[in-house]
This record gives C-alpha cells, structure tokens and sequence, in this order.
C-alpha cells in the first residue's frame, strides 16, 4: 500500500524530530538487536586492536622484526574494521560507540596491562582473542540471518575469514620449531 504525501510529510517531521533515525526496512527489533550485538563487535574490535598495538609496542627478543611486523600489519587490519562497523549500526539507524569509555563498558576482550609479557606469550593471547572475535562474529552473522540482514552478514563473512587468517599466523608462528608431518 503506497503512503500518500500527507504521511510522507508525517514520516519527515517525525525524523527530524530523532535526527539520528536512520530509515529500514528491517524491522525495529531487528535494527535494535543487530545494532546492539555490532556495537559489542566494535568494541571488542578496538580493544583487540589496541592490545595488537601494545604488544607491538613492547615486543622484544630474537624475533622482535618478524613479530613486531606482524602485530602492526594485524593491527591495521583491525583498525579497517571499526569505520564499516560503526557505519552498518548508523545504517540501521542505530547509535554507535562514542568513547573509550563507552568501549571499555562494551568490550569482552581482555586489557593486558603487564609491565612484561613473554613474546610467545603474546602471540598465544592475540591468537586465542582473535579466535573468539571469529567465533562472536558467526553468532552475531547468525543473528543477522534470522533478521534477514544480508548487508550486516555479507561484512561479516568478511571479518570471519580475516580472523581466521590472524589465529593461523599467529599459531603458526608461536610453533616451537618441531617438524611434523601430518
């Protein structure tokens, strides 16, 4: 049923009166609860990103180049995510994280704050936080398809298959050097 110009005129002021309300055609539980489990992704996203760049920071030892390298390259890969995810949460007319604060009250990935971590040490916390944001992301991309949200989950799949590729370089390299053939 087609609206008629007096409701679009209706449908306007009543945007503008909530000049953040981005239109969908998702329905509102959904916008609202996609929205929601994108913010905890964002945050999470942004934690892992600055953890990636102090262990960047403070690496040291007889792979300090390799590791180092690798952490920066991780790092920025995870920097890529945060503008698309928080524009997708605007796109379906929600509001995103608005400061680190906001992103220390969201975020489900653990700070490492310790004045010395062993370099294997970080490799095996990056490698298994990296793991669990794959693992929170094919939640949030099922939730996605039970609302129907193609856009949301088509990044998503995305931002699996990077997370992957992160855990694998990061076990591969926290190997201790022991060939075996399998």
């Amino acid at each position: 049923m087609k609206k008629s110009a007096e409701d679009k005129t209706h449908d306007l002021k009543q945007l503008r009166k909530s000049p953040l309300a981005t239109p969908s055609d998702l329905k509102a539980r959904a916008t609202r609860d996609v929205g929601a489990a994108l913010n905890a992704i964002l945050a999470d996203v942004f934690a892992l990103y600055l953890k990636t760049k102090n262990f960047h920071w403070h690496m040291s030892g007889p792979h300090f180049r390799d590791y180092h390298l690798l952490f920066d390259e991780q790092a920025l890969q995870l920097f890529a995510m945060t503008d698309p995810l928080a524009e997708r949460v605007r796109k379906l007319g929600g509001t995103t994280l608005r400061s680190i604060g906001h992103i220390a009250r969201n975020q489900r990935v653990l700070d490492n704050d310790a004045d010395y971590v062993e370099p294997q040490d970080m490799l095996a916390e990056l490698r298994d936080d990296n793991e669990v944001l794959a693992e929170r992301l094919r939640e949030v991309h099922e939730l996605c398809a039970e609302y129907h949200d193609i856009a949301s989950a088509s990044l998503i799949e995305g931002w699996i298959d990077e997370s992957e590729r992160r855990t694998w370089f990061l076990f591969e390299s926290g190997r201790n050097g022991v060939c075996s053939a399998h």
